[in-house]
């Protein structure tokens, strides 16, 4: 039990910063710029456990989702921001402020390729072969900016954030 909240005691401050990151969804925002891709690679910074970090971004986008209201294609946003933990997550010593951007847009890519796919198979708006899928890729490309720009704004604030609270200079 102590060990518990030793834990949970040195993880309230990651934990806090990324639920609060997370329910930025909330607010008025342009189209997607959120920070829920910066959460999901620095998710594995912060707590270098790939089952908080999952689990701490499912409970934040459910949480958030309440709200907004669920969608045709949860199963892969949800799905790309597992992918972005797990892959970070293997990757989370690396992290640095020189190569956030690196990351920033690598979390990116996954985050628009799979997101974008599921729109692709689950929409009514495009033809179910390869001109479809790139139609619909093609006309995502906008969308990708701000997720981009969100992406390594959140990432960037999140870790001098890390840095300055723990006083950790990198």
């Amino acid at each position: 039990m102590q060990n518990l909240q030793k834990t949970l005691k040195k993880e309230i401050f990651p934990i806090s910063l990324i639920l609060i990151l997370a329910f930025a969804r909330l607010i008025p925002h342009p189209p997607n710029f959120t920070p829920i891709i910066a959460v999901a690679i620095m998710s594995s910074y912060f707590f270098r456990n790939i089952l908080l970090s999952c689990t701490v971004i499912i409970i934040s986008m459910l949480l958030a989702d309440i709200f907004i209201g669920f969608y045709k294609n949860i199963f892969f946003v949800y799905l790309s921001l597992l992918l972005i933990i797990y892959i970070f997550s293997h990757i989370n010593r690396k992290i640095k402020l020189k190569n956030l951007f690196i990351f920033g847009l690598l979390g990116s890519i996954i985050f628009f390729i799979l997101s974008n796919f599921g729109v692709w198979i689950l929409s009514e708006m495009y033809e179910k072969n390869l001109n479809g899928l790139i139609n619909c890729y093609l006309l995502a490309v906008p969308f990708f900016v701000n997720t981009l720009l969100s992406t390594i704004i959140f990432s960037y604030a999140a870790f001098l954030t890390k840095c300055f609270y723990y006083k950790e200079f990198a």
